[in-house]
């Protein structure tokens, strides 16, 4: 049996969307990469994935957009697309359905919250430690998680400019 037609286990009631049918809360998702960013950009397509998921604008059975339109999308190869998507079902997040599309499994916000929680504490206290052995104070580091936060920006994109200015004025 070919394993993108099989049925998991959670999906039986299932009854995605047709292929031609647009999801218009994953429309907005996956608008953008950044190619300069240390984190590959298939990395930064499931990452983006998975927040959507555990943040619960994504839901069982929502269709994903095909490999070629995200990949023309973001400008990016459709093979780099087809890395994150794989992974992304490899992890259990995702399913594909043979001339269906991509789609994102039932129950799994809860995993996704869970996964990312400690992926983010761990690189939280990394980063802190890495200020603090430098000997930045816990002013400047508050100042800088302070202005981060109201930034209010996407993940994978240019550091914000007023964000920015602090590392210039500690100089």
């Amino acid at each position: 049996t070919d394993r993108f037609l099989e049925k998991t286990k959670g999906e039986k009631n299932m009854s995605p969307r047709k292929a031609s049918e647009p999801d218009t809360k994953v429309t907005g998702i996956l608008e953008s990469v950044d190619i300069e960013s240390s984190v590959p950009v298939y990395k930064q397509i499931e990452n983006q994935v998975r927040f959507v998921i555990a943040a619960g604008k994504v839901s069982g059975g929502d269709r994903l957009p095909s490999v070629l339109e995200l990949a023309k999308r973001l400008n990016v190869n459709f093979n780099t697309v087809g890395k994150a998507y794989r992974d992304l079902e490899i992890m259990g997040l995702v399913y594909a359905r043979r001339g269906m599309g991509v789609f994102i499994k039932p129950n799994v916000q809860a995993k996704c919250q869970k996964e990312i929680v400690v992926e983010v504490v761990s690189r939280l206290h990394e980063t802190v430690s890495e200020a603090k052995a430098s000997g930045m104070s816990e002013k400047d580091i508050n100042e800088i998680v302070k202005k981060c936060q109201a930034a209010n920006r996407q993940p994978y994109g240019p550091v914000p400019a007023e964000v920015l200015a602090l590392a210039k004025k500690k100089k």
